[in-house]
């Protein structure tokens, strides 16, 4: 799939974008700079060969596909002269206006980043630098179409420098395309890369799909004519196209397992009509004709990707037994979809037009930065609605920077306070200061575009309820408010705490032993309360009683000099006499209480000693568990029972880079038999944390399992919790 340089002449970009853009200064525009660049790269040669020229004249071609406005054009056929010649962003600016070297200089700014995608994580964080870079969307759209011509002519370059290209192309660039829904770029991009990447398989999938081409021409040609004759005798009007699935679309799903001939949607039909209601009416004929495969119906017109792609999916039995896959849309969701943000460029006379687009691009560009970070700081879908509205929707935007560079966006009359929450929210919670453009301003101070800020923190500040009364965004107020409430919440738990510790004290009961998970759970279910926090938070408010809450537990207390009785005489008279129907052998014990610490949670092989109760018989801990020191005269010996065969639970965390991989955990805890009793999920700003409770048999078998996590490429770090 090599694509050599298209000799194409000014002339004939300028033919394409009058196809869509007939304005006359606009063509001027990109004339000009056409010959301002051929003149900066004269004698400059690619590793191709050709004339440079013919670089930013192919990188300018492949927008004309996207219907790139005039600016973007102009930038794309001036994106080198600042690296590769003598150019300045001033000159340019002087010459071309301050739009088009914004442009350039973003670009310019970009590829002298040294991309890398050796992990994961590294690959996120330069995506977000790519992002972060770019404060018009379109320095992105022609880093990308500026990738793509490299692609198509990535053969002159040695194998290890292609396959190093290829893999942060990948990795890096196409998921950027992805969320701006660009795929006619996103698509090519990832057959190029696999084509260098795994030639192998690339070359074995296009032998394939060479092999079947004219039966499934056949087989699509006969369908489209059934399709279309259905349509129009229900007097819909409509186009239809075959659909050729992508090459790396199809070597995804063949690396998941599936055979090249199950993958049933490489026949595939798309239908074009004028309207959503028509997009409805034809699915349903189509359905009344063909039968639809359960559970492959998606509905993207009632429920949009993130990216706004719109569309409806079904896969039906079609002719003669054969699975088709089947989209439906409007042609103006048609142009998302193939086009994505790029879409969304108009040309209307005179420079309000324009502006309007550029508005239009930079909005949808901030959602993509910022949608997720809002969603994770609503308390509930309504907040999440209402902030999207106010903070990424509104019409009043400005634009202002950090110390650093970075481009923030905010709603207009925002203060430092919103600037230092959209930046972090340790820096909104310990901000004590703001330097705007160098001047010392009040916290309540509205910024304006272009201003430069900088937040003072101390760590030992915390939010001021006062500030509510100025912010603007609901992000802002959110996180102060939230702060507050967990700041009360808190205080009550830790004093609710303490006076329940001080009672056990008093009662000579540890709290180990009162805080045992079977012994938690009947305090909780006596108060129909939810998490041992409510519990505290109860008493430090005054609702219930320390002595109420032990008194659920030691009803019928039993002195604690019996059991030590007991022990001794055991210990005296029949020091050999176990337990053997038991988890633990206790020394010296036939018949007694034993129970496992809920605090560290041991296994077998784990070293573990017995700690005398008052009350409640033996606990088991695990020797280094903190809640048994300067209690030697209260520990006995205890050992596993070697003949017991169970499953004991204990805690864990999986601290994992990146979302949706909770399956390959599961599936990890299903191959070494363990059960999974308890997940939940703790969202943080650099990681995705998952706190498990899991049913495991002993302490090699936990080891393994923690090891085979650690082999997951997403997984960051693992540990055994104790309390």
């Amino acid at each position: 799939m090599s694509i050599k340089t298209i000799n194409i002449t000014i002339d004939e970009l300028v033919d394409k974008f009058k196809e869509y853009n007939n304005n006359e200064e606009d063509i001027a525009l990109i004339r000009k700079a056409y010959d301002y660049a051929e003149k900066k790269h004269f004698g400059q040669k690619r590793i191709t060969g050709d004339d440079y020229i013919l670089h930013p004249l192919n990188v300018a071609l492949i927008l004309t596909e996207i219907a790139a406005d005039s600016q973007c054009m102009a930038a794309a056929l001036l994106h080198d002269t600042i690296e590769d010649s003598d150019s300045t962003k001033e000159e340019i600016e002087r010459l071309f206006g301050s739009e088009v070297a914004l442009l350039v200089d973003g670009v310019t700014k970009i590829n002298k980043i040294n991309f890398s995608s050796d992990s994961e994580a590294s690959a996120a964080n330069q995506r977000k630098i790519l992002v972060g870079l770019s404060e018009d969307v379109r320095v992105i759209i022609i880093k990308l179409a500026d990738r793509l011509h490299n692609m198509r002519t990535l053969y002159v370059l040695s194998e290890e420098k292609q396959k190093r290209k290829a893999k942060e192309t990948l990795e890096i660039l196409t998921p950027v395309a992805h969320r701006l829904g660009i795929y006619k770029i996103k698509s090519e991009l990832e057959d190029l890369s696999l084509r260098y990447l795994k030639p192998d398989a690339y070359f074995d999938i296009v032998e394939k799909l060479n092999l079947k081409k004219s039966e499934r021409d056949e087989a699509v040609g006969k369908m489209l004519d059934e399709v279309s004759t259905l349509l129009t005798e229900h007097n819909i009007p409509h186009e239809i196209k075959g659909r050729s699935k992508s090459i790396y679309s199809i070597y995804n799903k063949m690396a998941k397992g599936k055979r090249f001939n199950d993958i049933y949607d490489i026949l595939a039909l798309r239908v074009f009509v004028d309207t959503e209601q028509d997009c409805y009416l034809a699915l349903g004929l189509i359905h009344s004709k063909y039968k639809p495969v359960p559970k492959r119906f998606k509905d993207y017109i009632a429920m949009p990707k993130t990216n706004l792609y719109q569309s409806l999916h079904t896969t039906v039995f079609g002719i003669d037994g054969e699975l088709f896959e089947i989209q439906i849309r409007t042609y103006e969701m048609n142009k998302i979809a193939e086009y994505g943000i790029a879409s969304h460029w108009s040309y209307k006379d005179g420079v309000d037009g324009a502006k309007a687009s550029k508005d239009v691009m930079e909005q949808k560009l901030q959602i993509f930065r910022n949608i997720i970070e809002l969603n994770e700081d609503s308390a509930t879908p309504e907040e999440f609605v209402t902030s999207v509205k106010k903070d990424i929707l509104a019409n009043d935007v400005i634009y202002v920077y950090t110390p650093k560079g970075d481009v923030i966006e905010l709603p207009a009359g925002s203060t430092p306070i919103d600037f230092a929450y959209k930046v972090h929210s340790e820096v909104g919670d310990h901000i004590v200061g703001a330097i705007v453009n160098d001047n010392i301003v009040p916290l309540d101070y509205q910024l304006h575009t272009g201003d430069i800020i900088k937040a003072n923190t101390n760590s030992s500040s915390r939010p001021s309820k006062d500030w509510l009364s100025f912010v603007v965004t609901t992000g802002a107020k959110n996180k102060i408010k939230s702060y507050y409430s967990k700041l009360e919440k808190n205080e009550n738990i830790e004093k609710g705490r303490e006076i329940l510790e001080k009672e056990l004290k008093k009662n000579e009961i540890t709290i180990s032993d009162f805080l045992s998970n079977k012994n938690i759970d009947l305090i909780l279910n006596e108060l129909k309360l939810k998490t041992i926090e409510e519990v505290y938070a109860a008493i430090g408010i005054g609702k219930y009683t320390a002595s109420s809450i032990i008194k659920t537990i030691y009803k019928k207390d039993e002195p604690e000099k019996d059991i030590a009785e007991k022990i001794n005489e055991n210990r005296t008279y029949n020091k050999q006499k176990v337990i053997n129907n038991n988890d633990i052998l206790v020394e010296g014990m036939s018949e007694i209480k034993v129970s496992l610490s809920g605090c560290c949670k041991p296994i077998p092989q784990d070293n573990i000693i017995g700690y005398i109760t008052r009350g409640s018989g033996i606990t088991i801990h695990r020797i280094s568990c903190k809640h048994i020191t300067d209690t030697e005269e209260r520990l006995i010996n205890v050992k596993w029972n070697a003949n017991i065969e169970k499953k004991y639970p204990t805690d864990i965390i999986i601290y994992t880079i990146t979302y949706d991989n909770l399956l390959d955990i599961i599936t990890k805890a299903a191959s070494n038999n363990i059960i999974i009793d308890c997940i939940t999920t703790i969202n943080k700003s650099e990681y995705k944390v998952y706190s498990m409770t899991i049913l495991v048999e002993n302490k090699e078998k936990l080891d393994k399992f923690l090891n085979d996590l650690l082999n997951l490429k997403f997984v960051q770090h693992v540990e055994r919790v104790v309390n």
